[in-house]
């Protein structure tokens, strides 16, 4: 596979942020010059074809405040080069704040120092990291994350070839999972959303289109939740094209139909999304030719499973949602509580809607159990969704018991702290 050439940088950053054509940016950017004081301005597609070109002209201000407004990166992050008149100018601006996120990933500039055994050593760490986020509370293991991806961006420099490629993969399976900690365990969307743009510019530098992919998938979650089904969307028609460079296994084919159910469950296309799963069951029942990448460990049968019985709560299929999401909680291995509690949480939402408010509270407090030791803001989440939805029986016993625990002391001190 050939490496990418042109600006890679802001090409990341434009599909990232959800434009996934140039033309699609030259349209944002005149939009939105009209909301920054801007007049008068109309950008097109041939400008930000130039600013993609592997010698990218310095845009004018007027466009570095737009880039940096829609792309939430400084200008060198985005691959320009300030003109040596301007050096001084930009650098005040970078430490005044402009700047956003993580340091940018640099390019080959200085004398190599790093041995080869750089790679094997960052990339180690980095699936200790990826082992460490199913048990350590995310409060502790985000900021590690962030560190090991900072010093990833300073090794790059000091790498070449076979080895650059590795750190730099590596640096974007950090970014990945530091952004998946952001949206998943902490409900922090803009600051997943930034992450993810460095983790996509280190899967450029990697020339890695899987992990391209993957990144896209995730960057889809951040509109598909927010109800921005449009956006989300062309995240995901980005991510299959990725998919299509690299060696899809079955399994992250199977994984990017139940990203895109998700996000069409969570815009209140039920049916579409039920289709997405029978193709993904249907994917999953044939043989792989490509083994599933190692970093990929948030996805298998049982959570397709799990997709599907939310999507059926969420359709109406009650009875088809119970026995689902049931079969799920019996097949779930027994380390993945953060799940547990999403399940859970969709269980008691099952006897909820069919009206059992005992059944649903018992599957809730279940729920928080697991969540007073093992915090994941998704499965919070899920018992605040239906502790609204017990309002009609809020004066009875069990209603009032699981209040007491959503509202004690351990439950928010373990939401503050976590």
């Amino acid at each position: 596979m050939s490496h990418p050439s042109g600006n890679v940088r802001l090409k990341s950053a434009r599909v990232a942020a959800g434009y996934v054509s140039q033309q699609k940016l030259a349209e944002a950017m005149t939009e939105a010059a009209p909301e920054l004081g801007i007049r008068g301005l109309s950008v097109g597609v041939r400008q930000v074809r130039r600013w993609e070109s592997a010698t990218p002209p310095w845009p004018h201000p007027d466009h570095r405040r737009l880039l940096g407004h829609l792309l939430r990166q400084d200008m060198e992050q985005l691959g320009f080069t300030p003109p040596h008149d301007q050096v001084a100018e930009h650098r005040a601006m970078v430490m005044t704040g402009t700047a956003v996120g993580l340091s940018p990933v640099p390019r080959l500039t200085m004398a190599l120092t790093q041995p080869d055994s750089v790679g094997d050593d960052y990339e180690a760490v980095t699936r200790s990291h990826r082992r460490l986020y199913w048990s350590v509370a995310p409060a502790v293991l985000h900021p590690v994350v962030m560190a090991h991806a900072t010093m990833g961006i300073a090794l790059l420099p000091e790498t070449a070839g076979a080895t650059r490629h590795r750190v730099a993969a590596a640096l974007a399976e950090s970014c990945l999972l530091a952004a998946r900690m952001e949206f998943f365990d902490m409900r922090q969307p803009e600051a997943a959303n930034d992450t993810l743009v460095k983790a996509l510019q280190a899967a450029s530098e990697a020339d890695n289109a899987l992990l391209g992919s993957a990144i896209l998938a995730h960057s889809a979650f951040i509109p598909g939740w927010a109800g921005r089904r449009d956006d989300a969307l062309e995240r995901m028609v980005a991510a299959r094209t990725y998919a299509r460079r690299g060696p899809a296994s079955t399994e992250f084919l199977a994984w990017l139909d139940a990203v895109e159910a998700e996000c069409e469950t969570r815009c209140g296309e039920t049916r579409t999304a039920l289709n997405f799963i029978m193709h993904a069951e249907d994917v999953l029942a044939t043989e792989s030719e490509h083994p599933n990448p190692p970093w990929m460990d948030w996805f298998s049968p049982v959570r397709l499973a799990a997709f599907k019985g939310n999507t059926q709560l969420k359709a109406g299929h009650l009875p088809k949602a119970r026995e689902t999401l049931a079969t799920v909680l019996e097949e779930l291995p027994e380390s993945d509580d953060k799940q547990r509690t999403v399940i859970l949480g969709d269980l008691a939402a099952v006897e909820a809607a069919d009206e059992r408010p005992e059944a649903a509270c018992g599957y809730a407090l279940q729920a928080l159990d697991l969540l007073a030791t093992t915090w994941y803001a998704t499965g919070m989440d899920r018992v605040r969704d239906v502790r609204r939805t017990l309002a009609p029986w809020q004066n009875q016993q069990c209603v009032r018991d699981l209040d007491d625990r959503l509202y004690g002391w351990s439950t928010t001190l373990s939401a503050l702290t976590r």
